[in-house]
């Protein structure tokens, strides 16, 4: 996209899309980025943004189990194992072997199924298969991802200690807090913890009676806690040993920190991998939640076809109030390039001008659409849209005024690959001025050729519109009866704003609006009907066309799926005589042998079967002779090819011409096919030919004689006759 418009964006509510979209990502990285996201630069970067999602719905679709994507970023990471001197904590640790075991299961699973999902295979391409991260870090973490005793010797024998001391610790105390007890010198809360140590609440009227280390009181002083004095040492000593133990594990982790390092490059690479997956899962999850689909990207031209499409953020709204969404179907393309709106208040033409413009957005930045897969979405360089009342009280700028100055912006940016999304055209000032500056607006945009969603209520903007050839009216049904909007869109014909029904419906006495009536211009009504017999003509004659070209398609499509057929079962028959040849000659090969085994004799003390071993013996050697005499001639084949192939390319052949005649018995195929047959008899300008165990008759023009076989002693004497 040349030009990404900000105030667009806003008008159509493209940040919303943004928001969900961040709400489905797991990492900082991903939200960053989608908290960012805008159309790319070009139609392919979007393709493959939108494939890349399409391959991940259609193996969640398929239930096939593809890895959780669970991980926690690398960044910091990354960052430590970048500094030598430095040392990853447990966190950190866990996080890169969460990493390592998730990209080598992705790893796995496009190996499972190769080429199956190039796109997301595409992602991993960098990073490769390996257990020496893991089986590092498992050296050091047991299941429980906490460090293993046996880590180093070291800690092996400091937690030895450790449990040792704790236990002599806890003996201590529950003999000094049954001493205690017997001497009634404790309440019915017996210990408490303070600096990590056990202690004994003493009532304190009796606290000088009881050996230990005095570690505090309550807050009334009524009780004392005393550290019993046969662990005063034992406590001493397990503060050593759990610092000793702390050091060392900061140690291993050092020495692991430092293996890790090795595998920089590689790690690296999982934060990148791991980072675009969660962002592509994030618009996989979206999609989801809209039911979107991939449309058919059109490479072509700026020809947009949308089918069955839906307000992303209506639609998402009616779903929480249980209300059904209308979809709307409508096209834009070189013949109706500028579809202009009209219609009652309320009835929803500014909601389809934004679905139009919310998707064509949507898709550009490689997003999936709420819409029939069978849409079809083009290339814009230029999204530009006028939308709702902008008033600026910063700039001193009246709605009318502000735009005047987004006309004059457009102006600059229309051509071609333009959409413009244009509400109200023309509203703002007087309506007979005002309709008259946009009428040449209108005429304008028209002639640089852009494509356009209008919605207006100007008569002058509708029959301009019914004039010009790749411009069509449509207007938003409204039901007379109930005096409701039916918010269904109706190609072909202008609408009416239904003011008076809609005022009606909105409580305005009748005689009031009697009176409005009565003061209506009558060629304002003429006019409204020349409107209407006008686009209802063109929308005749264009639905002809489009019916003519979609006939002319299904011709074609119906057409090639009839040759691919074809195609498909004459391979099935080649391939089905090739095996039944190769059945022969093994059922053949079956029956010599079983014969042999028939006159292998087991008759007397010891049995005379010399005469059978020499004939079997001379039976393989015939049968090796071929099989080698036929290698030798394909390796022969396929040297003479290779010669050729290698020829210098200025070198001219002349192939003389040899013309054989088919008689019975001749290797013949058809023109059309590479299918070999033989001819079994010829009557006139027919043959019958045998295609394997098929027979059919063939006028000999459709056939082409084929060279016999060196040891086709057949074909050479009917050729001889």
């Amino acid at each position: 996209m040349r030009y990404f418009d900000e105030q667009t964006a806003q008008d159509l509510e493209f940040d919303e899309i943004r928001k969900l979209l961040i709400g489905y990502c797991q990492n900082e990285t991903a939200k960053e980025r989608l908290s960012k996201l805008r159309p790319y630069r070009n139609l392919d970067q979007a393709a493959h943004s939108i494939n890349q999602s399409n391959e991940l719905i259609s193996i969640r679709r398929l239930g096939l189990r593809f890895p959780r994507l669970e991980f926690g970023e690398l960044q910091k990471e990354i960052r430590l194992l970048e500094i030598t001197s430095s040392s990853l904590d447990l966190e950190g640790i866990i996080r890169i072997l969460d990493a390592t075991r998730l990209v080598n299961d992705l790893l796995l699973f496009f190996k499972e199924n190769r080429n199956e999902y190039p796109l997301l295979q595409e992602l991993v391409g960098k990073a490769y298969y390996t257990k020496d991260i893991s089986n590092a870090i498992e050296k050091v973490l047991d299941k429980r991802l906490q460090v293993k005793d046996d880590a180093s010797e070291d800690l092996q024998y400091t937690r030895n200690r450790i449990r040792s001391v704790k236990r002599q610790i806890n003996k201590n105390f529950e003999k000094a807090v049954r001493h205690a007890k017997s001497k009634g010198f404790i309440t019915d809360i017996s210990e408490n913890v303070i600096d990590n140590r056990r202690v004994m609440t003493i009532v304190s009227t009796y606290k000088r009676q009881v050996e230990g280390n005095v570690m505090g009181s309550s807050n009334t002083g009524s009780l004392t806690y005393i550290e019993p004095r046969a662990n005063e040492q034992l406590n001493k000593e397990l503060d050593q040993l759990i610092d000793d133990e702390r050091l060392e594990i900061k140690r291993i982790f050092k020495a692991l920190t430092d293996l890790l390092r090795v595998h920089l490059t590689l790690i690296d690479n999982y934060q990148t991998i791991l980072c675009k997956l969660d962002e592509i899962y994030a618009k996989v999850k979206l999609a989801e939640r809209l039911n979107a689909n991939k449309p058919i990207i059109n490479k072509e031209n700026q020809d947009s076809f949308l089918h069955e499409a839906f307000h992303p953020l209506l639609l998402l709204t009616n779903k929480e109030l249980k209300k059904v969404t209308k979809p709307q179907s409508f096209n834009l393309d070189s013949s109706r390039r500028i579809l202009v709106i009209s219609g009652p208040n309320a009835g929803g033409k500014s909601i389809t001008l934004k679905t139009m413009g919310l998707l064509q957005m949507m898709f550009q930045s490689g997003l999936m659409v709420p819409a029939s897969p069978k849409s079809k979405f083009a290339w814009f360089d230029f999204i530009l849209s006028d939308i709702g009342d902008n008033q600026s009280i910063e700039n001193q700028l009246s709605t009318y005024s502000y735009r005047l100055q987004r006309m004059k912006f457009f102006l600059g940016k229309t051509s071609p690959q333009t959409l413009l999304l244009l509400d109200e055209f023309g509203t703002g000032s007087d309506p007979e001025l005002g309709g008259a500056l946009a009428e040449v607006f209108f005429e304008t945009i028209y002639r640089k050729g852009c494509f356009g969603v209008i919605t207006t209520h100007y008569s002058n903007i509708k029959l301009r519109a019914a004039k010009l050839d790749e411009s069509v009216n449509a207007n938003m049904l409204f039901n007379k009866q109930t005096l409701e909007p039916e918010f269904d869109l109706e190609v072909g014909q202008p609408g009416s704003s239904f003011t008076f029904e809609v005022a009606e419906m909105n409580g305005i006495p009748k005689p009031i609006l009697n009176a409005a009536k009565n003061k209506i211009n009558r060629k304002k009504l003429e006019l409204d009907t020349l409107i209407a017999d006008l686009q209802k003509d063109k929308s005749e004659v264009y639905h002809l066309k489009t019916d003519l070209t979609e006939a002319k398609e299904e011709a074609e499509r119906a057409k090639q799926s009839f040759e691919d057929k074809q195609e498909h079962f004459e391979r099935r028959l080649e391939t089905q005589q090739k095996r039944i040849e190769a059945n022969n000659k093994y059922l053949s090969h079956g029956k010599r042998m079983d014969q042999f085994i028939a006159d292998f004799s087991m008759k007397g003390k010891k049995p005379n079967n010399e005469e059978l071993f020499a004939e079997i013996k001379k039976y393989i050697t015939i049968e090796k002779t071929k099989l080698l005499t036929a290698e030798k001639k394909r390796i022969e084949k396929q040297k003479e090819l290779e010669r050729q192939r290698i020829a210098p390319k200025n070198r001219k052949y002349k192939a003389k011409a040899t013309v054989n005649p088919i008689v019975e018995g001749s290797r013949v195929k058809l023109k059309t096919t590479r299918q070999i047959g033989e001819v079994l008899s010829i009557e006139g300008k027919e043959a019958t030919v045998a295609f394997g165990i098929f027979k059919t008759k063939v006028d000999l023009q459709k056939l082409v004689y084929i060279d016999p076989k060196p040891n086709s002693e057949k074909a050479n004497k009917k050729k001889k006759k």
